[in-house]
C-alpha cells in the first residue's frame, strides 16, 4: 500500500470528470486517508479540457501535484491522455478511455488527431502499466452512455485493489456507497451496474 497516492483525472467538458473527481476524493476519506482535490476547467462547456488533481495520504498539505508526480492517470479521452502524459511518473498507472472528442482544430482540418499507434508508443515509453477501456461502449450496453465515467471508476477501483495501491480496507462497497450518495436515487442501481461492469473489465486477483 502506497502512503500517498496522487491521481490526475483528465477529460473534456460533459464527460463527468468532476463527478468522478468528487467520488474519488470522498472514497479516499472513507478509506481513512486525508484527501484533497483541485480542479481546472478549460472552456468545459464547449468541450474544452477539464483536469482534476486528487491526493490521498496520511497527511496532505496541498491538493496540487507536480509534473512527473502523478501515480495514477485516469484519462476520459485519448487526446487528453496525451496532454497529461508528462504529469505521470515513470512506471505510474494509466487508465485510458478510448473515446474520441475531436477539438475544433481537427474538425476544421487544421490539425490531425493522433493515431492509436502514436498514443500507445508514447505511453509505452513512460510505463508498462497501461490499461485501455471502452467506457462509452460498456455504458451503451447498459443503455445509458452518460454513466461511462462510473464505468471508468469501477475499472480504476479494481486496478487499485489488484495492484495493492490502496488501503486493504477499501472495497468495492465503499465506492458504491459514495457513488450512491452522489447520484439521483432513481439512478443508483444504474450506476451500481456501471461500476460493476467497469470492475469486471479488470477483475482483481
Amino acid at each position: 500500500m502506497k502512503k500517498t497516492i496522487n491521481f490526475l483525472l483528465a477529460g473534456v467538458g460533459g464527460q463527468g470528470t468532476i463527478l468522478a473527481s468528487d467520488v474519488l476524493v470522498n472514497v479516499g476519506l472513507a478509506a481513512g486517508y486525508q484527501a484533497k482535490q483541485a480542479e481546472v476547467h478549460g472552456m468545459s462547456q464547449r468541450g474544452g479540457s477539464v483536469t482534476s488533481h486528487v491526493r490521498w495520504g496520511e497527511v496532505i498539505h496541498s491538493p496540487l501535484i507536480g509534473a512527473g508526480e502523478v501515480d495514477v492517470l485516469l484519462a476520459f479521452e485519448k487526446l487528453e491522455a496525451l496532454r497529461s502524459l508528462n504529469a505521470l511518473r515513470p512506471g505510474g498507472l494509466a487508465l485510458i478511455n478510448t473515446q474520441v472528442f475531436e477539438p475544433l482544430g481537427v474538425i476544421a482540418g487544421e490539425q490531425q488527431y493522433p493515431s492509436d499507434e502514436f498514443l500507445h508508443e508514447a505511453f509505452s515509453k513512460m510505463t508498462p502499466r497501461i490499461h485501455y477501456i471502452s467506457g462509452e461502449q460498456i455504458a451503451e450496453s447498459l443503455e445509458n452512455p452518460r454513466v461511462a465515467n462510473v464505468v471508468l471508476l469501477g475499472a480504476l477501483a479494481a486496478l487499485l485493489e489488484r495492484d495493492g495501491l490502496a488501503s486493504p480496507g477499501l472495497t468495492d462497497e465503499t465506492w458504491l456507497q459514495v457513488i450512491g450518495e452522489r447520484v439521483p436515487k432513481k439512478h443508483v442501481e444504474l450506476n451500481r451496474g456501471a461500476f460493476q461492469a467497469g470492475w469486471n473489465t479488470v477483475k482483481p486477483d
